[in-house]
């Protein structure tokens, strides 16, 4: 397998703060694989994840995803990753296929069939739903449908089990794990919950 991402002495201090969040965090992450970001609030889980999709600038070190430095990525490289956040960006207001239709249309690359997505994570009896009726397990599903539209290469979900029940998260999980045995992805995936990247992930970076 090749490597996805490399990223080397990554430091960050927030404008303004007196101390760094990240004072020199370095790992590899290969095509194909779950890697798993552990650790309490405010360790840098999160803010890793926002250098690496583009949130963030102003970084220290080094961090290149697939042999390409960040700092030189292109907006083309906004197609090739799908995020999901700890507090799903939906519109409520629209219903849960009417949301994939609007995130798919900001794509120039090909996008999968909603209904496909939607069956994937088991929303299909509510793609007529709107999304403000949704229970927070079924917005995360309907996040990670979200994030898979556009068959990105890396998908990076922020805490996406947090609040919900152990069977819910258990079910988000095999949803994932099913996903990366038929397409050839990566995830990063971080939470504080150390048994859900124990039945997940192939690797686990603890801050």
């Amino acid at each position: 397998m090749t490597d996805m991402i490399r990223v080397e002495n990554l430091r960050y201090t927030y404008p303004g703060a007196k101390n760094p969040v990240l004072k020199g965090f370095s790992f590899e992450i290969r095509e194909g694989e779950i890697f798993g970001f552990l650790g309490p609030s405010g360790a840098g889980k999160s803010t890793t994840q926002k250098v690496l999709n583009g949130l963030l600038k102003g970084f220290g070190g080094t961090v290149q995803i697939n042999g390409t430095d960040l700092s030189r990525m292109e907006r083309s490289f906004y197609e090739k990753i799908g995020v999901a956040f700890e507090f799903p960006n939906l519109y409520l207001k629209l219903t849960a296929l009417e949301n994939l239709q609007l995130f798919a249309s900001f794509f120039k690359s090909d996008t999968r069939d909603p209904d496909e997505l939607l069956a994937l994570v088991h929303l299909e009896g509510d793609r007529d739903t709107r999304v403000e009726a949704f229970s927070k397990g079924m917005k995360m599903r309907a996040a990670l449908a979200i994030a898979l539209s556009h068959k990105a290469e890396l998908i990076i979900m922020d805490e996406p089990t947090s609040g919900l029940d152990p069977m819910v998260r258990n079910d988000l999980y095999r949803i994932i794990r099913e996903e990366l045995n038929q397409e050839k992805r990566s995830f990063i995936i971080s939470t504080h919950i150390t048994s859900d990247l124990e039945k997940v992930a192939d690797y686990v970076a603890i801050l």
